[in-house]
């Protein structure tokens, strides 16, 4: 009898093709769901028949009372190789095997910058009045890029990477965060912020690539906020709980600065009537900063790897 694999958050419903399943299909039935598992009793419900489960990114916890209530699970395969919502404790006493993949920061990049410019040239109102005819031709005034200042909360693989975009457009890049070092920042070619308070205050565009922890859940919270030029825009393609939702949101309804993004959400998906849907000067978008051809490819492919190298008794990219 095949062993169940349910490959879940299939949003755009492309799992089974975008990569070949069939080293693993004579032994696995595939099975997607497209609808977000919101709560424990929805997982444990919909998975309860399985024994491998692929899931994306961090968007569905597996905390121990779901590995309690999956007793045939035998294998999680995560994309990525780091999950902050998996109890590898509790998958150990259950005895499931979690298994990961690679990841491109190619994506969230490439995000971050279609945010950025979308804020700076007013691309969403003026796009969206040109197509429905409401409106003026114009109505925005674009901020320029050259010779304005980038300032980047966290300068490691993502970071660096925006960093070095930045400076082709010809802005003047800082970066801080609490174990940065002159070294990192002359590598890269930006200049070391003196504090977090500095580049706040110094910046035109903040952008937060920080991973989430302790020390930096909160870490924009309204004092932050209030440092910020009035001109000065802020975008988040991290995680959401770095910056302070509510004060977010009230800095953008108070007009206190010019505009901000978000690709990331305290709750995921977005409830219809949560108030970033409808804060001014907030450009957001669903979480796109992973979601590309590329990335999947390489998601779904390596947990096919992961499930034939389980099923012949080596699994292979363990995590926790």
């Amino acid at each position: 009898m095949k062993l169940r694999c349910a490959v879940i958050e299939d949003f755009q419903s492309v799992a089974t093709t975008v990569v070949d399943w069939s080293p693993v299909t004579d032994d696995v039935e595939i099975v997607t769901f497209t609808e977000h598992l919101a709560t424990v009793d929805e997982a444990a419900t919909a998975l309860e028949g399985f024994d491998i489960v692929v899931t994306l990114r961090e968007r569905v916890p597996f905390p121990a009372e779901l590995f309690a209530r999956l007793p045939r699970l035998r294998l999680l395969v995560a994309s990525g190789m780091r999950n902050s919502v998996i109890d590898f404790d509790a998958a150990r006493r259950h005895g499931v095997e979690v298994c990961g993949t690679a990841s491109s920061s190619t994506p969230p990049v490439e995000l971050t910058w279609a945010l950025l410019l979308g804020l700076a040239r007013g691309i969403v109102p003026e796009a969206t009045a040109l197509r429905t005819g409401v409106g003026p031709w114009q109505s925005t005034l674009g901020a320029d890029l050259h010779g304005r200042t980038l300032g980047l909360l966290g300068l490691g693989k993502i970071g660096a990477r925006v960093a070095r975009v930045g400076l082709a457009f010809g802005m003047d890049v800082v970066a801080w965060s609490r174990n940065l070092t002159k070294e990192r920042t002359d590598e890269v070619g930006v200049t070391l912020a003196a504090s977090k308070e500095e580049l706040l205050a110094g910046s035109d565009f903040v952008s937060v690539h920080l991973a989430l922890g302790e020390r930096t859940r909160g870490l924009i919270g309204a004092a932050e906020l209030a440092r910020m030029r009035p001109t000065a825009y802020l975008i988040n393609t991290s995680r959401a709980a770095i910056v302070d939702t509510d004060a977010l949101l009230a800095a953008l309804n108070a007009g206190s600065i010019a505009g901000a993004a978000t690709d990331v959400f305290d709750v995921e998906p977005l409830p219809a009537d949560d108030p970033v849907r409808s804060t001014p000067r907030l450009l957001a978008t669903p979480h796109l900063g992973y979601v590309s051809r590329a990335n999947y490819e390489t998601y779904y492919g390596q947990a096919v790897e992961d499930i034939r190298a389980f099923l012949d008794g080596q699994p292979v990219r363990r995590l926790g």
